[in-house]
């Protein structure tokens, strides 16, 4: 199955596939909600490198992107052996400091989605690490993606 085989909440999320190892488990046999996190983060990584913003991008523009705030909703639990498609994309971006990103995890078995999810990203200064208005490569790059239809 492809990524585009799944009902998404945008058009064009940025996707990658995981399949649930056995150490990503937890005492009641699940997907570990730290490991959720981690995929989320690692797509939200690859995702700004497709849009050109690597960590050698932030560092010759002297800021990046750090979380501020994540929420996450568990829909369903996640096995080992199930195959998961990670989905992400910038639901707004208010030009200054800020943007939220969105996240959604279908497994592909059944389509369901087990997770959805957004953190808000903060543009800081590399150097002081405070805040810092994003610059015109962060406001091309991480604009709002188009809801599904």
């Amino acid at each position: 199955m492809r990524s585009s085989d799944f009902d998404w909440d945008v058009r064009e999320p940025y996707c990658e596939r995981v399949v649930v190892e056995a150490s990503d488990l937890d005492r009641f046999g699940h997907t570990n909600n730290v490991v959720y996190l981690s995929w989320l983060e690692r797509v939200a990584w690859a995702h700004s490198v497709s849009l050109g913003l690597d960590f050698a991008a932030y560092e010759r523009l002297g800021c990046g992107c750090v979380a501020r705030r994540h929420e996450l909703d568990y829909l369903a639990p996640t096995f080992a052996g199930d195959e998961l498609w990670l989905g992400t994309w910038i639901i707004e971006n208010d030009g200054r400091l800020a943007m939220w990103r969105g996240y959604q995890i279908i497994r592909a078995g059944d389509g369901k989605t087990v997770l959805r999810g957004r953190t808000q990203w903060v543009c800081v200064d590399m150097k002081s690490g405070k805040p810092r208005r994003q610059p015109p490569e962060f406001l091309r790059a991480y604009r709002a993606a188009e809801p599904a239809a």
